[in-house]
């Protein structure tokens, strides 16, 4: 099983990730990872620290010679902005109200977790809880990519509502088509928006635009797929076995995701179960197989064979140009909040961390199905369980 722990605050020396579990004999590519890095800094919409960080991973454990060893993997990922910010993060020379945080935003952590560490600079708390710290999570999740793609299985995660604009372009196209129609657009518009629609995007740009220049913050809605899993995947004899609960917590740990769907998620409310459940029909070349996929390709928490199909909705984040009120903690006066540096709209950064988040699940999956700690043998027990699907 994946475990594994981050390390590190926004504007610290920064991050760390230790990745327990990892099979032993998986080749890992350090390129690879730092493009995963670098897709999470696109988007158009994001703040000027993502011109500062040009992040890349350092290996210090657990890979010898481009290999795994199944030892704990640690990664540490430097923070470039840490020299403009070392007098307000010294870890031993306190320098009085440097960096000082003591005007909460509404949305953000700064309130609720001063509460709970008594923590009256409340920097000490938004360093932490800044989303910064995914850029540790998702090398995990790289990982666990890495993995899957040698069971065949591929995940996509991108952007299906952006600002309120949605769109159902990405429906019945294959991974690889919906991934080259995102490149392509972003390639004609220059437009990093990781969003299938080209006939919506300047639609978008303008929205982003508008809030831009407000001083405001948009929100949107991601999907992520995952395609190749077998079925029988996952657990329904324990509530915390459960496959779609993992993906769900995953994702909801994310901070700027406020709700998750599976399949047809909330839509199922309006229907009747005649209409929305997926019919079940068997043929010799096919085996078991369904027309339709409402359940999101799980059912009772394990993953019934279908694609795997799981959105969340991305708030506007909380840090605004213009401010919000809010009440100064020292002084409990009324006050808008300090702006520092933000993003407009991150939903296209949401997808690709969601999309690694989703990988670490199916792999733990996968891996409490076939076992092994070594990439040889569980590929073998993985052929023993598709050919035993087959005889099902």
């Amino acid at each position: 099983m994946i475990r594994y722990l981050t390390a590190g605050e926004s504007h610290g020396k920064g991050l760390t990730v230790i990745i327990d579990g990892v099979p032993s004999n998986l080749k890992i590519d350090e390129n690879e990872l730092n493009d995963i890095l670098s897709e999470r800094q696109k988007g158009y919409g994001r703040g000027g620290r993502q011109q500062i960080e040009k992040d890349k991973v350092d290996i210090l454990s657990g890979v010898r010679f481009g290999r795994t060893t199944g030892a704990p993997v640690s990664v540490f990922i430097e923070n470039k902005d840490y020299v403009n910010w070392q007098s307000c993060m010294s870890i031993y020379t306190a320098n009085q109200g440097a960096g000082e945080f003591i005007v909460p935003r509404p949305g953000h952590t700064d309130l609720a977790g001063g509460i709970r560490f008594g923590q009256k600079d409340l920097r000490n708390v938004l360093e932490r809880a800044s989303a910064r710290e995914t850029a540790a999570r998702i090398i995990a999740g790289g990982i666990c990519k890495i993995l899957l793609r040698e069971f065949k299985i591929e995940i996509l995660g991108y952007a299906v509502n952006i600002a309120g604009v949605s769109t159902k372009a990405d429906e019945k196209l294959s991974l690889q088509q919906i991934d080259l129609k995102i490149r392509d657009i972003a390639k004609r518009f220059k437009l990093d928006l990781r969003y299938p629609d080209q006939n919506k995007i300047i639609q978008i740009k303008r929205k982003i635009d508008n809030a831009m220049e407000k001083g405001d913050t948009l929100g949107g809605v991601i999907k992520i797929v995952t395609e190749g899993v077998p079925a029988g995947i996952g657990d329904y004899s324990q509530w915390d076995k459960k496959l779609d609960a993992r993906i769900a917590m995953a994702l909801m740990s994310l901070q700027s995701i406020k709700g998750v769907e599976f399949g047809a998620g909330f839509s199922y409310a309006g229907s009747s179960g005649s209409e929305i459940h997926d019919a079940i029909y068997y043929s010799k070349i096919k085996g078991f197989y369904r027309n339709t996929n409402n359940a999101g390709g799980i059912e009772g928490g394990v993953t019934n064979g279908n694609q795997i199909i799981v959105k969340a909705v991305v708030k506007p984040i909380s840090t605004l140009k213009k401010g919000i009120d809010s009440i100064n903690i020292k002084t409990k006066q009324k006050s808008r909040t300090v702006y520092e540096r933000s993003d407009v709209c991150v939903a296209p950064a949401a997808s690709i961390i969601s999309e690694n988040l989703v990988a670490i699940e199916i792999v733990n999956a996968l891996m409490e199905h076939v076992g092994c700690v070594e990439l040889g043998l569980m590929k073998e027990n993985y052929k023993n369980y598709l050919r035993h699907i087959k005889k099902y």
